[in-house]
């Protein structure tokens, strides 16, 4: 199925909001749970935060475990940092979370500066995510930890439909429609290798990790 990039950076109030209200519990704490298995720690770094639900998760979890670490949350869309900002402070996490307005594309950090990096539902956004890897690459440390998880794009229009009659059965039509437009500009498995392979970042691994979605991680040294 072709590719139908959306807009790269959703920064409207009712579009935070509607982000914001749809259930993504199960895939984020999911999501937290592939994150400590890979041993993150120390400065870590969330690209695209969004309203900050997953490092608020995180941020907790590491807490329970009594391990050190520092998140800092980035996105480029304010709308959605203004509900971030409210959600870590309600969370008592605004020490331990440092939320960013900043460009993936751009990073403001120093090269290899981060011994955690995660993203996730970021690279669906991008039309120039060759930017977005190249700067990856370059503030990982030798040692980082990865995870980076995305939507897949549907083969065709009866799997997308499926999709959204599936895991988006009971949002409103606001939400289905940012469902499946974020399914449709989803980029390919094959596509996300050859991102990976253009900036050379070794020990990941990449794989499809469910009827929607990619992951690449790798495990913290």
């Amino acid at each position: 199925m072709l590719r139908i990039p959306e807009v790269e950076v959703m920064d409207t109030e009712a579009e935070a909001i509607a982000y914001d209200q749809m259930d993504f519990v199960e895939v984020n704490t999911k999501f937290v749970q592939d994150a400590i298995a890979l041993g993150v720690h120390g400065k870590i770094l969330d690209i695209g935060t969004g309203t900050a639900r997953i490092p608020i998760l995180l941020a907790q979890e590491l807490q329970r475990r009594g391990i050190t670490f520092r998140i800092t949350a980035i996105d480029l869309a304010h709308s959605m940092l203004e509900i971030a900002k409210n959600h870590v402070t309600k969370a008592n996490l605004s020490a331990l979370i440092d939320l960013q307005l900043v460009d993936a594309k751009q990073l403001p950090y120093a090269d290899a500066s981060f011994d955690t990096v995660i993203s996730n539902s970021i690279v669906h956004h991008l039309r120039q995510p060759q930017l977005f890897f190249q700067e990856l690459a370059r503030v990982l440390q030798p040692s980082a930890g990865l995870l980076i998880r995305d939507l897949l794009r549907p083969d065709n229009i009866q799997q997308l439909d499926d999709l959204v009659a599936t895991y988006a059965r009971d949002c409103d039509s606001v939400q289905q429609k940012l469902f499946r437009d974020s399914l449709q500009a989803s980029y390919t498995l094959g596509e996300i290798e050859q991102f990976f392979r253009e900036v050379a970042i070794d020990r990941v691994h990449i794989y499809q990790s469910s009827d929607r979605h990619w992951t690449a991680q790798r495990e913290c040294l």
